[in-house]
């Protein structure tokens, strides 16, 4: 390993070891130590050194399962580092402002996004944009920091519960810049799950040529959870580009959790069921993806209603686990094929 590779992969162990959750990388490692009969120390050790080898999160160790996989296995998954210095040239510091703001977000991708949402100051003004959404057909809006995260602090309340003033206090509270009408999802992912929304994530990769390559459509599956998102006990499963089917069962991303091939809580089975609209959340995505080409590897998520698809966000940061965790192996070979492209910026 060259020099600056270690000094710089020694700074991401620091940072790793910061943000860590250490209740659950011990969890982890105890699991790891009962389905392997290797010590902590070796376990624990063996992860260190991974960081350095693969350029992975100390923790993707453990997502990753490496410590019952071989050296092969483990140069196919990519890592958090990895995934970093991909994303600081896919898409720019200075161009991801338009992922990272929901407001921006709404802004720029409008032709794709079916429901209404405005600004806490449209709401103080009383305008039509706040009139779309306070007097939408479900009842219910989302407030949300247009800056929030992985569905993080974003509350459904009723309308018809609140007032225009106690709203706007309320969400001048919480620190809340926005609301969104509140989707109602197609009926046969209610009949998946009717907890929360059940959305796809699709990577769009623009490629050399400036066409949209299609890479890892995930179906997040909400779990007795309102958000969807893995890390809050959800399970994703991968879908088919071409026909829109699961593939496979659906994964957590905890390690101590198996595969479910039906739905815990409905009972529906996962391999076989068909995404609606499917046809029609390709076009959306890849047409959105044209729209900005200035970040060239985005993760969409789409929801689905009776009247076909419609965009929530965009990710520039999009999740590895989510992308590789439900198909069992590493894809890293998958975003090698743009590395003429990382080596020309």
């Amino acid at each position: 390993m060259q020099l600056s590779n270690w000094y710089k992969r020694t700074l991401y162990l620091g940072y790793y070891a910061k943000q860590m959750d250490w209740a659950k990388f011990k969890r982890f490692l105890r699991f790891a130590q009962q389905q392997t009969n290797r010590s902590r120390a070796s376990l624990w050790l063996d992860s260190v050194r991974s960081v350095y080898r693969y350029n992975i999160g100390w923790i993707d160790y453990f997502y990753f399962r490496f410590y019952e996989k071989t050296v092969a296995e483990r140069e196919n998954w990519m890592g958090t580092g990895y995934k970093y210095e991909y994303d600081l040239v896919m898409n720019p510091v200075g161009e991801r402002h338009i992922l990272q703001n929901k407001i921006e977000f709404f802004a720029a991708f409008a032709p794709f996004i079916k429901h209404a949402m405005c600004r806490i100051v449209d709401i103080e003004l009383n305008n039509e944009a706040a009139q779309k959404v306070l007097q939408n057909a479900s009842g219910k809006i989302a407030i949300k920091d247009a800056l929030g995260q992985c569905g993080w602090d974003v509350e459904i309340v009723k309308t018809t519960e609140m007032s225009t003033d106690e709203l706007l206090s309320y969400m001048e509270k919480k620190g809340f810049n926005m609301a969104e009408e509140f989707i109602v999802q197609h009926p046969d992912l209610s009949r998946l799950s009717a907890a929360g929304l059940n959305t796809v994530r699709l990577i769009t990769q623009i490629n050399a040529n400036g066409k949209v390559d299609i890479i890892g459509p995930t179906l997040r599956l909400t779990v007795n959870s309102a958000v969807d998102n893995m890390a809050m006990g959800n399970i994703a499963a991968p879908i088919d580009p071409t026909t829109g089917q699961i593939i496979a069962p659906g994964a957590y991303q905890d390690i101590t959790k198996t595969p479910e091939d039906v739905h815990p809580v409905t009972g529906v089975p996962l391999v076989g069921y068909q995404v609606p609209f499917w046809s029609e959340v390709l076009e959306l995505c890849q047409s959105a993806a044209l729209s900005n080409t200035n970040n060239k590897s985005i993760g969409w998520d789409v929801a689905i209603t009776k009247n076909g698809p419609s965009l929530l966000e965009g990710n520039h940061n999009w999740c590895k686990l989510l992308w590789q965790l439900p198909r069992g192996k590493g894809l890293k070979q998958v975003l090698e094929q743009y590395r003429p492209m990382i080596a020309a910026n």
